[in-house]
C-alpha cells in the first residue's frame, strides 16, 4: 500500500471512537466520489471501467480456482466459520494509482484495484494479502482502530505473502548473502508502509507500533504455515501441508 506523508502534528491514541480513517480516500468508488471527467477520459484512459472490472473479475476467479495460497485462505476462512462468498466479499474497483488493493473491515470486503492490479500474479498477491486481514478480522476479532492490532495483521500479511528473495533484493532489504537476517527488516518495512497508508500517523508512530508487536505477530504463520520465499515450490508445499494447519 502507498506511503502517506508524515503529519508531525498528529497525535494518535491506541483506539479512537468513531474512527473514519480507513484509507478509503484511496478507493473513490467505495466513497462514491468517483466521476470521470473529460481529462480523465482523454489523458488517463478512463471511461472503460466496466471492461476493466470484467477482466479483473476473471483474474480473481482464476486465482480462486488455481492459486495454492488463495485456495488455502478460502479454505481456512470457511473452516473457521468465516463466511466468504466471492461475489459478496471480493470486489473489483477503481482505486488510487498508488495501491493495488485493500480490505474494508466495515463491509468485510476485499478490494482488488482493477486499474492497477492488472496481472494474475498481482491479483494473487493482493487476494492472499487481503484475505489474511479478513481471516484475522474474523478469527482474532481485530479492532482496526487500534494501531497495534492493525500493525499485527500487516506484519502477518507481509510475512506470509511478501518479502521473497527477488523482491526483497530489488527493494534493497537483503542480498543473496544475508536474506535470512534481513527478511524481518523487509517485513517491518512493508508493515510500516501499510499502516501509514490507512492511518494518519507519522512514520515514527507506525514504526513504533510495528516494533511493539513484531516478535509475536511475525511468529504467527497461521493459516499458510510457512513463509513464502518467492519460489514456485513454496506455493505448492504450503498447499500440500495445509492439512497440518487443519485447513485442507
Amino acid at each position: 500500500m502507498a506511503e502517506r506523508k508524515e503529519n508531525k502534528d498528529q497525535t494518535t491514541s491506541q483506539s479512537t471512537d468513531n474512527y473514519d480513517g480507513w484509507g478509503f480516500d484511496l478507493f473513490p468508488e467505495r466513497r462514491g466520489t468517483y466521476k470521470p471527467n473529460i481529462k480523465n477520459i482523454l489523458f488517463q484512459g478512463r471511461g472503460n471501467e466496466n471492461l476493466e472490472r470484467v477482466k479483473c473479475e476473471r483474474k480473481v476467479a482464476y486465482c480462486i480456482n488455481k492459486s495454492p495460497l488463495v485456495k488455502i485462505m478460502m479454505g481456512a476462512l470457511r473452516r473457521s466459520g468465516c463466511e466468504v462468498n466471492p461475489s459478496r466479499h471480493i470486489a473489483c474497483e477503481l482505486c488510487d494509482s498508488s495501491v493495488h488493493g485493500g480490505y474494508d473491515p466495515i463491509m468485510n470486503q476485499v478490494v482488488i484495484c482493477q486499474n492497477t492490479a492488472t496481472s494474475k500474479g498481482t491479483v494473487q498477491g493482493v487476494l492472499t494479502h487481503e484475505l489474511i486481514h479478513m481471516f484475522d478480522n474474523c478469527t482474532r476479532k481485530l479492532d482496526f482502530r487500534n494501531i497495534e492490532h492493525l500493525a499485527c495483521t500487516e506484519i502477518r500479511a507481509a510475512n506470509l505473502t511478501h518479502c521473497g528473495l527477488v523482491s526483497s533484493i530489488l527493494e534493497g532489504h537483503s542480498s543473496f548473502f544475508n536474506f535470512r537476517k534481513k527478511h524481518q527488516d523487509c517485513v517491518k518495512h512493508k508493515a510500516t508502509i501499510s499502516v501509514l497508508a490507512v492511518r494518519d500517523v507519522t512514520y515514527e508512530q507506525a514504526k513504533e507500533a510495528v516494533e511493539k508487536v513484531f516478535d509475536r505477530c511475525y511468529a504467527d504463520l497461521e493459516p499458510i504455515g510457512r513463509r513464502i520465499r518467492g519460489r514456485a515450490v513454496d506455493f505448492e508445499l504450503a498447499y500440500a501441508e495445509a492439512f497440518l494447519m487443519g485447513y485442507d
